[in-house]
């Protein structure tokens, strides 16, 4: 968890929605937002009590974890061109591919991480507050750590034809995707595209190698 608050730092900007229209609730197939996060998260989180030593030495299993339980109600697509921004439309196709490639390995790393520090006894769904009619919803958590810190874990989320999809994680205050479009967006200013591409694979490697070495 320490390492991914480190990593996620600086000023949260807003976003523009790409695709935010008015919908019926029950329009929308699937579960609701918050039988969504609830039912995903909690199979996570035991799956992760299982093997508790393999949660902390194993980086691997865990990003299978998160990769086969937690990401298919991500809208991982969506997340990575929001946080690419202005940048997309001058990426070539196989760039946005690349990217989102690579968005997708880091998200998998840094929220495996930090659901690591996380027990399933330890997460409180709380009550829902919004218009699930507007197309968005903020699903909010509170998940306590061994110490009893309570530490808020909020999804935002999105309705898609193929029901509603998470397009972002902020965990205590700080939002996984807004400051990754902080920190991307100045850095393809002074790299380029393609150098910020090669850092996030870079990373993922690097991360399992201290790990596992």
């Amino acid at each position: 968890m320490t390492g991914l608050v480190t990593r996620i730092c600086g000023v949260m900007l807003a976003l523009p929605m790409l695709a935010s229209v008015a919908v019926a609730t029950d329009s929308v197939p699937g579960p609701a937002p918050q039988d969504l996060i609830e039912t995903a998260a909690t199979q996570m989180l035991k799956a992760l009590d299982a093997d508790r030593n393999v949660a902390h030495s194993d980086p691997a299993r865990v990003r299978h974890l998160v990769d086969e339980i937690l990401l298919p109600s991500f809208d991982t697509d969506y997340s990575a061109r929001l946080v690419l921004g202005k940048h997309w439309r001058d990426a070539t196709s196989a760039q946005r591919q690349r990217f989102i490639d690579a968005f997708y390995q880091s998200l998998l790393r840094n929220y495996g991480s930090a659901l690591a520090e996380f027990t399933a006894d330890r997460m409180t769904l709380l009550p829902f507050r919004g218009d699930l009619s507007t197309g968005q919803a903020t699903v909010r958590t509170e998940v306590k750590r061994s110490d009893g810190t309570l530490v808020p874990v909020n999804y935002s989320m999105r309705a898609t034809p193929a029901g509603w999809k998470a397009w972002d994680v902020t965990i205590e205050g700080i939002s996984y995707v807004r400051n990754l479009r902080n920190d991307v967006g100045a850095e393809i200013d002074q790299r380029g595209l393609d150098a910020v591409i090669e850092r996030l694979e870079t990373e993922s490697r690097r991360g399992d190698d201290e790990r596992t070495g």
